[in-house]
């Protein structure tokens, strides 16, 4: 590491102010930033020192994303082999899961960073580092089959209309990679939606590959349920790829079609987990999202009428994005409620939308991601009553010591 070091501060005057490469010094700035915590402070103010900065934090969220990442590149094989009939080890299941998802993150991070990078460069201001969980969050939200031009397109279209556009990291109303779905969602809705988007049934560089069984159907479990006549829940089944039953067990671990990263219940909890412990995600927003999930279904399943409404919570809370989307996406600190009460009412609310929209719009089963869009409109407007709030019951308590004066 100190080679490492003595590298960067070799190097570092062609990048400074009449440097050959002093056009450059922002992409210099980025890369040992990311590499060591910066040395420099501020100088007067009152203000806390911590060496876990910016980069850090998205670091740790990255960490926690890694065992639903991973999950989901054995799930992509093992439903892959499961629908060509062929019976394969671990590794080989793992390999062809990482063979079809790392395309995705790398033009994700391609496309993202270098926008970035040219921004910063055009601004002569320091590399955002807000990308480093968008570019992963992104391809673990998007469907297997999604065509790499459409993940390039639609993570641009984030970037520069959704973040930059609005000044930068920090700045954005509407959170990034949700955003580049939903894109891709209301443009090309053939290739985000139906039954044939979210199983890879061909090969992958050269790895896989086959005849599909003739009982293959790729619809998700959320999917087969909007299109059920079942007049009960007690009536409907849920099946895998090929007709299997499918247990809680399996919803739980994440061996069932779905986007990438949303699968695995068990490696979600895990990231939450880690998120929560070291303070980066607010364990008040995840508690809340399911508690406004649970109030709903509880009040729809009292209610039911079909096989839609009695759906217990537990399916819920275990097929689609709902984990996902409580735990990486409702938390964001840019765009999320930032007030503690906030936090209690945003989750919430986020909960009780992504129910309704699974449960009454038969076009769209799954609903956490326009919910969490939705609710980040109003993120501000909620803060700002909670702090109008607090300030009206201050006057009053000083208004009530005055009188007893």
């Amino acid at each position: 590491m100190m080679s490492l070091r003595k590298f960067l501060d070799k190097i570092k005057p062609n990048f400074e102010e009449g440097g050959k490469f002093h056009w450059l010094y922002s992409t210099y700035d980025a890369i040992e930033t990311f590499l060591y915590v910066p040395n420099t402070t501020s100088k007067s103010g009152v203000h806390i020192h911590d060496a876990r900065d910016s980069k850090r934090t998205m670091v740790i969220v990255i960490i926690a994303l890694i065992p639903a990442l991973l999950m989901g590149m054995y799930n992509v094989g093992y439903q892959h082999y499961l629908a060509v009939n062929a019976q394969v080890g671990f590794m080989e299941t793992f390999l062809y899961g990482f063979l079809a998802t790392l395309p995705q993150i790398v033009v994700s991070y391609a496309i993202g960073l270098g926008i970035e990078f040219a921004m910063a460069q055009m601004k002569k201001e320091e590399v955002a580092e807000g990308f480093l969980v968008s570019g992963l969050l992104i391809p673990m939200i998007m469907p297997i089959d999604t065509p790499l031009w459409m993940i390039a397109v639609a993570t641009a279209f984030a970037v520069i209309f959704i973040k930059e556009i609005f000044g930068g990291t920090g700045y954005n109303i509407f959170n990034v990679a949700l955003m580049a779905r939903a894109f891709l969602f209301f443009a090309y809705p053939s290739k985000m939606s139906g039954d044939q988007v979210w199983v890879r049934t061909t090969d992958t560089f050269g790895v896989g590959g086959g005849t599909l069984v003739d009982s293959y159907s790729g619809a998700t479990p959320l999917g087969q349920l909007a299109v059920t006549d079942a007049s009960a829940f007690g009536d409907f089944a849920f099946h895998g790829i090929t007709g299997q039953p499918l247990k809680l067990w399996d919803m739980f671990i994440g061996l069932i079609p779905g986007s990438i990263g949303e699968v695995s219940t068990l490696a979600i909890l895990l990231g939450a987990i880690l998120l929560i412990i070291t303070n980066v995600g607010s364990w008040k927003t995840m508690v809340s999202v399911f508690l406004g999930g649970l109030f709903t279904i509880v009040l729809l399943n009292l209610l039911a009428k079909n096989a839609v409404m009695g759906m217990p919570p537990q399916y819920h809370f275990l097929l689609g994005g709902f984990a996902f989307g409580a735990v990486f996406m409702a938390t964001d600190p840019v765009t999320s409620a930032r007030t503690e009460k906030g936090k209690w009412i945003f989750g919430f609310l986020i909960g009780m939308i992504a129910i309704l929209i699974r449960v009454f719009n038969p076009g769209y089963p799954e609903g956490m991601m326009l919910s969490i869009l939705f609710m980040n409109a109003f993120a501000p407007l909620i803060d700002f009553y909670v702090i109008d709030a607090n300030i009206k019951r201050r006057l009053k308590r000083t208004a009530h010591a005055k009188a007893v004066k």
